[in-house]
């Protein structure tokens, strides 16, 4: 490398250092924007005034649970949040974090469906779904800190199964800790930084949910609109073929 080019590459770099905070710094303050302008704030923790299919989630709970203790049967043969999607592997370095989707960006997974019935029903009762499946932690799991990747969505999680003590099962969500209770939702804003621990020697497991922000118009319907988009990107469709593959193997060709 010669004297001009040896030159130029530390200025290159400090560049697209500069460009890439400031871009940053747009899309935080963008993101602040729309949650301002929602119906529901930009904070951590959402009101749940609103979504009457939590109260609905959290009477059928038990029901739930007893769908889901019959798919941990075959816990591990369960996907790997990482296997179905690339950008998800730096975060399961500590642990194993299975997967048991019913639906996601479009895709229904039937066979899973079928499993259980109950909690489909439920689940599918729900407007606008996006996502929605069983997260389940292994003991000693920890999931570093991380940012979801649009405000066009809010997450709930329904406590399934949570070990003692509750204290050492808990998630950060900005400045608010969520410990999570057996029969209790949590609605909150994951695209603030959260991290989440197990430190117990047992599963921890969520039935989680994804539904879009709600915002008034015309605010609804560009947000739907972007939606839509993510839904065709790489991202969702690489991970759904994916799944598709887990899919036809764990269930056989009646799944193809």
């Amino acid at each position: 490398m010669n004297a001009d080019n040896a030159r130029k590459f530390p200025l290159m770099k400090r560049i697209r250092r500069r460009f890439t905070l400031r871009a940053r710094a747009i899309q935080k303050a963008f993101e602040h924007w729309l949650g301002r302008r929602s119906l529901v704030g930009d904070t951590e923790i959402i009101s749940r005034d609103g979504f009457p299919w939590m109260d609905t989630l959290e009477a059928n709970w038990k029901t739930i649970r007893a769908e889901l203790e019959a798919v941990l049967a075959d816990r591990d043969r369960l996907p790997n949040l990482e296997d179905l999607s690339d950008t998800q592997r730096y975060l399961s370095r500590e642990g194993t974090w299975k997967s048991y989707f019913f639906h996601a960006y479009g895709m229904r997974a039937d066979e899973n469906c079928a499993r259980c019935p109950e909690t489909t029903k439920l689940i599918e009762q729900i407007p606008d779904l996006k996502v929605a499946y069983f997260s389940i932690l292994s003991p000693g799991m920890h999931i570093p800190a991380h940012m979801g990747a649009y405000k066009g969505l809010i997450r709930a999680h329904l406590g399934l199964i949570v070990p003692e003590p509750r204290d050492k099962v808990r998630m950060r969500v900005g400045k608010e800790m969520i410990f999570w209770r057996e029969g209790e939702c949590v609605l909150f804003d994951d695209t603030f930084e959260h991290e989440v621990w197990n430190e117990t020697d047992s599963w921890r497991v969520v039935l989680l949910i994804d539904v879009p922000r709600p915002f008034p118009q015309p605010l609804a319907a560009i947000n739907n609109f972007v939606l839509r988009i993510i839904e065709k990107t790489p991202f969702i469709t690489d991970s759904q073929k994916k799944f598709r593959q887990w899919e036809k193997g764990f269930y056989g060709e009646k799944a193809a």
